[in-house]
Protein backbone atom coordinates (compact mmCIF):
# COMPACT_ATOMS: atom_id res chain seq x y z
CA UNK A 1 0.00 0.00 0.00
CA UNK A 2 2.59 2.72 0.65
CA UNK A 3 3.97 2.80 -2.52
CA UNK A 4 0.52 3.89 -3.90
CA UNK A 5 0.00 6.14 -0.98
CA UNK A 6 3.68 8.00 -1.56
CA UNK A 7 2.57 8.36 -5.34
CA UNK A 8 -1.12 10.21 -4.13
CA UNK A 9 0.67 12.18 -1.60
CA UNK A 10 3.06 13.72 -4.43
CA UNK A 11 -0.09 13.73 -6.95
CA UNK A 12 -2.82 15.31 -4.77
CA UNK A 13 -1.17 17.77 -2.66
CA UNK A 14 -4.00 19.95 -2.69
CA UNK A 15 -6.05 17.33 -1.15
CA UNK A 16 -6.74 15.30 1.71
CA UNK A 17 -5.48 11.53 1.51
CA UNK A 18 -7.38 8.79 3.78
CA UNK A 19 -6.09 5.36 4.35
CA UNK A 20 -7.84 2.59 5.89
CA UNK A 21 -6.24 -0.93 5.34
CA UNK A 22 -6.91 -4.28 6.42
CA UNK A 23 -5.81 -5.63 9.25
CA UNK A 24 -2.93 -7.40 6.99
CA UNK A 25 -4.25 -10.70 4.32
CA UNK A 26 -7.03 -12.49 5.33
CA UNK A 27 -6.93 -15.77 7.14
CA UNK A 28 -10.03 -18.35 8.01
CA UNK A 29 -7.30 -19.63 10.65
CA UNK A 30 -7.13 -16.37 12.84
CA UNK A 31 -9.10 -15.36 15.33
CA UNK A 32 -10.11 -12.18 13.82
CA UNK A 33 -9.88 -13.50 10.60
CA UNK A 34 -7.17 -11.51 9.70
CA UNK A 35 -3.14 -11.58 11.26
CA UNK A 36 -1.88 -8.28 11.92
CA UNK A 37 -2.16 -7.27 15.35
CA UNK A 38 -3.14 -3.36 16.76
CA UNK A 39 0.75 -2.80 17.64
CA UNK A 40 1.51 -3.69 13.90
CA UNK A 41 -1.23 -1.59 11.87
CA UNK A 42 -0.84 1.11 13.90
CA UNK A 43 2.79 1.14 13.56
CA UNK A 44 2.73 1.12 9.58
CA UNK A 45 -0.03 3.99 9.68
CA UNK A 46 1.84 6.42 12.22
CA UNK A 47 4.67 5.79 9.60
CA UNK A 48 2.65 7.12 6.69
CA UNK A 49 1.32 9.99 9.40
CA UNK A 50 5.38 10.56 10.28
CA UNK A 51 6.07 10.86 6.93
CA UNK A 52 3.09 13.39 5.73
CA UNK A 53 1.48 10.90 3.25
CA UNK A 54 -2.62 10.81 5.13
CA UNK A 55 -4.80 13.30 6.96
CA UNK A 56 -7.21 10.61 7.69
CA UNK A 57 -6.54 6.88 9.38
CA UNK A 58 -8.49 4.01 10.47
CA UNK A 59 -9.47 0.61 9.65
CA UNK A 60 -11.37 -1.62 7.60
CA UNK A 61 -11.38 -5.65 7.49
CA UNK A 62 -10.20 -7.43 10.62
CA UNK A 63 -9.71 -3.77 12.57
CA UNK A 64 -11.24 -4.21 15.83
CA UNK A 65 -11.59 -1.57 18.48
CA UNK A 66 -7.94 -2.39 19.84
CA UNK A 67 -6.65 -1.74 16.60
CA UNK A 68 -8.28 1.85 16.84
CA UNK A 69 -7.53 2.64 19.64
CA UNK A 70 -3.69 1.79 18.78
CA UNK A 71 -4.13 3.82 15.57
CA UNK A 72 -5.25 6.78 17.45
CA UNK A 73 -2.43 6.46 20.38
CA UNK A 74 0.35 5.81 17.26
CA UNK A 75 -1.01 9.39 15.68
CA UNK A 76 -2.26 11.68 18.00
CA UNK A 77 0.72 13.35 19.03
CA UNK A 78 1.62 14.16 15.14
CA UNK A 79 0.59 16.98 13.22
CA UNK A 80 -1.75 16.73 9.88
CA UNK A 81 -0.27 16.38 6.47
CA UNK A 82 0.16 20.14 4.98
CA UNK A 83 -2.05 20.85 1.85
CA UNK A 84 -0.07 22.82 -1.10
CA UNK A 85 -2.30 25.08 -2.68
CA UNK A 86 -2.46 25.35 -6.64
CA UNK A 87 -0.10 21.99 -7.45
CA UNK A 88 -1.72 20.99 -11.27
CA UNK A 89 -3.68 24.70 -12.01
CA UNK A 90 -2.82 28.35 -11.87
CA UNK A 91 -5.53 30.68 -10.42
CA UNK A 92 -6.60 33.05 -12.69
CA UNK A 93 -5.29 36.29 -12.94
Amino acid sequence: MRPYIQELARVAGDTFISCYPNAGLPNPMSDTGFDETPEVTSRLLREFADQGLVNIVGGCCGTTPEHIGAIHQAVAPLGPRALSAGVFYREAA
